[in-house]
């Protein structure tokens, strides 16, 4: 069933783009406040050093006489009402023009702090009217401060001017920052981010296909690391559905053929039970071990099946001598009449092991067969072609080795070498030897496992006993 396709919305590059704007903008503001602060400051302390010169300008007049025209003059090019000067104990009124009734507010410049400045600009641009505002600060000479008496009217509308030019100055800055972040951001992590994504749906399309495999790129931060990672993991997939697929066709095919092969090998079994009534002797030798190939023939066909669907039956377990099933297994792979292999059989004499015949008996026809395989790429005339079985026991487990003087496992099929379909690239393996050799060994509690640094190749079995019940020892020594 589809998923349901989720509503069109903005990408992730829109959303990059409308969070880059406002946080600009944030920082503009931030910029901007104290900005404004600063630029209330200058020009008050325009105002005072304006005064100073108009102070010294008045203060050097004989007497003090200034005509009222010029003194209107000066007071218009400072942009004040009036200005006045203390020195010592006097307060000396230099000039002065239309003075208002009250001072609406206050401005000592000697003790202006930040955060004051910063508050009284807000302050002065969220106020109406004209109102009348007296500055004080340091004055040239022997004097000790200078003041003078302006509008606000002016410097607030000054104050509006920088604001709105600040604005449109941010907004430019804003609109010139997102354009430059979002091509930034667009290349460096929106376009791989496309990538990923869209590798990732097309893959969802079709997990079999190898062609949707993302290819890496040659990046070192968290994106390539993640190409990477989704590449060998889509690899892994891929492998993995392709076993499946396998795994499908090998039980779609068995049970096909199972019905069929079970019947035809059951009519083989009616034959060798007439062949069994023969008086002949090399018949009755003979027939015995027919009988058993079938019935193992038999047996394999239905745990192949089951293979495929489940796990393999519980092992019965018993002690067996090792060397009967050995010497059968030789003879089930066909190599008791095959000159050109020498068989070693270094079986410690009257070693038991603990296990079910049947499955120990799969197990080393597996490894051997596996062993004469790889022998037959060597030349005939080679003297050292041989197989060699050994078995010995370590306290209470039996280690049995099979190994032969054969080209080796590969480098690259070690790492996978007990599982199913993992073959060692030999013409005609099926991949499924090995992986049930080693289900089988782990059903006893076993280990199955390739020795290192042998010629050839020399696989290793350890099966331990199973432990006694002492009591159950003691009633059979007691029935004894």
């Amino acid at each position: 069933m589809p998923r349901p396709t989720p509503p069109r919305r903005l990408g992730l590059s829109g959303k990059l783009l409308l969070l880059t704007i406002p946080l600009v903008m944030i920082a503009g503001l931030m910029i901007y406040v104290p900005a404004i602060a600063n630029f209330r400051m200058n020009r008050l302390n325009e105002r005072l050093a304006a005064a100073n010169t108009a102070a010294l300008v008045l203060d050097a007049a004989p007497l003090g006489m200034v005509p009222d025209s010029l003194a209107r003059q000066i007071l218009t090019s400072v942009g004040a009402r009036a200005v006045a000067i203390k020195m010592g104990q006097q307060r000396r009124l230099l000039a002065s023009a239309d003075l208002p009734a009250s001072i609406d507010h206050d401005i000592d410049m000697r003790t202006m702090t930040v955060w004051s400045a910063i508050v009284d600009s807000f302050e002065t641009m969220l106020e109406t009217g004209n109102q009348a505002i007296r500055v004080v600060g340091p004055a040239p000479g022997g004097a000790q401060f200078i003041e003078v008496v302006i509008d606000e009217l002016p410097l607030r509308q000054a104050m509006y001017r920088f604001s709105r030019n600040t604005l449109l100055v941010s907004l430019g800055i804003a609109m010139l920052t997102s354009a430059l972040v979002y091509f930034a951001m667009h290349h460096l992590f929106v376009r791989p981010m496309r990538r990923l994504t869209a590798s990732l749906v097309g893959f969802h399309e079709n997990p079999e296909s190898s062609a949707r495999i993302i290819v890496p790129s040659q990046r070192g931060d968290e994106i390539g690391v993640a190409e990477r990672e989704l590449s060998d993991m889509q690899r892994d997939l891929v492998s993995m559905l392709h076993q499946k697929s396998r795994l499908a066709a090998l039980g779609l095919a068995v049970s096909k053929i199972n019905h069929d092969l079970r019947n035809l090998l059951a009519s083989s079994q009616l034959l060798s039970d007439q062949l069994a009534s023969v008086p002949d002797p090399r018949v009755q030798r003979f027939a015995p071990k027919l009988m058993r190939s079938l019935e193992r023939a038999i047996a394999f066909c239905q745990s192949t099946l089951s293979y495929g669907r489940a796990q393999e039956a519980a092992p019965d377990r018993r002690v067996i001598m090792v060397e009967p099933v050995v010497a059968e297994v030789r003879e089930s792979a066909g190599l008791a009449a095959d000159a050109s292999l020498a068989w070693i059989n270094a079986i410690e004499r009257g070693l038991t092991i603990d296990a079910d015949p049947d499955h120990l008996f799969r197990v080393l026809l597996n490894l051997v067969r596996n062993a004469a395989q790889a022998l037959e790429s060597r030349p005939n005339s080679d003297a050292s072609l041989q197989i060699r079985i050994t078995g010995r026991r370590e306290g209470t487990v039996a280690i049995i080795e099979v190994s032969d003087t054969g080209p080796g496992v590969p480098e690259k099929a070690r790492e996978h070498l007990f599982e199913a379909f993992q073959t060692s690239g030999r013409p005609g393996g099926s991949g499924l030897g090995l992986a049930i050799a080693a289900e089988l060994v782990r059903a006893h509690g076993g280990d199955i496992h390739l020795v290192e640094g042998t010629i050839g190749a020399t696989f290793r079995i350890a099966i331990p006993d199973r432990p006694v019940e002492l009591l159950s020892v003691r009633h059979e020594r007691a029935r004894a």
